[in-house]
């Protein structure tokens, strides 16, 4: 009998478990994606785009699916869907998992703030700011027109202020495109999330010009298991599938 696992995704380390899992015939793999970028990177399984309208919606779609395990792989500051997923999966019984890469070692130059309102407050006047942190919780860099900010995103939004140069770009980032974007653009402090992983070149170049960096804290994760690399994610379903098969 094939399990169903549904794969809530959207980061490299999903991709590689989708590869993995669907590379085992007694399983059959649903990834999930936000539908936030136009054109995500492929995912080697059955892929749906879309909300699931919150932890009651996705409940029920675990139930209607026969959904043997859950994993999230979303990215570690994506809090509310991680709150959803743990709340759906207690809500029906589904074994559940959250894929945590692990954070960056904090350096002595970073300044930790406990999230995006509290970076926005302790930037100085006239800082010149490479905001790294994605598209939501813009508004309280937007209203600190006293700022100089390059907000760098996978797609351009509209209607941004005046202070605000977008820097349409996908990821990866070599350290020698990090050092020249940053003195390009005269940039004095870089606010990044720590979401952990390679992704680091913009942290080195930071240190490496002896530039300020706020990095914000990780939300704290729902409780229940957690694997901090792709082939922990596939051991724990393989060993849950065993276990509720």
């Amino acid at each position: 009998m094939t399990a169903h696992v549904l794969l809530l995704a959207g980061t490299a380390e999903a991709r590689d478990i989708a590869r993995l899992l669907s590379a085992i015939p007694a399983l059959r793999v649903t990834a999930s994606l936000a539908g936030v970028t136009s054109e995500p990177a492929p995912v080697t399984a059955e892929t749906r785009c879309g909300g699931f309208g919150g932890a009651a919606g996705l409940a029920r779609w675990l139930s209607t699916e026969h959904i043997a395990a859950l994993v999230d792989a979303t990215h570690p500051y994506a809090a509310r869907m991680a709150g959803n997923a743990a709340t759906a999966a207690a809500m029906t019984g589904t074994p559940h998992l959250r894929l945590l890469r692990p954070a960056w070692a904090c350096e002595p130059h970073w300044q930790t703030v406990p999230d995006l309102p509290a970076a926005a407050a302790a930037l100085p006047a006239g800082a010149r700011v490479l905001l790294t942190t994605g598209r939501k919780g813009l508004e309280p860099f937007l209203a600190r027109t006293d700022l100089r900010l390059s907000l760098r995103v996978i797609e351009p939004l509209a209607d941004l202020p005046s202070h605000v140069e977008q820097i349409a770009a996908r990821p990866p980032f070599s350290l020698d495109d990090e050092v020249s974007l940053l003195r390009g653009r005269g940039i004095t402090h870089i606010v990044s999330k720590n979401s952990g992983g390679s992704g680091r070149a913009k942290l080195d170049a930071a240190a490496r010009l002896g530039l300020a960096v706020l990095m914000v804290a990780r939300p704290a994760p729902p409780t229940g298991p957690v694997a901090t690399t792709p082939e922990e994610a596939v051991a724990w379903v393989m060993r849950t599938i065993e276990t509720f098969g």
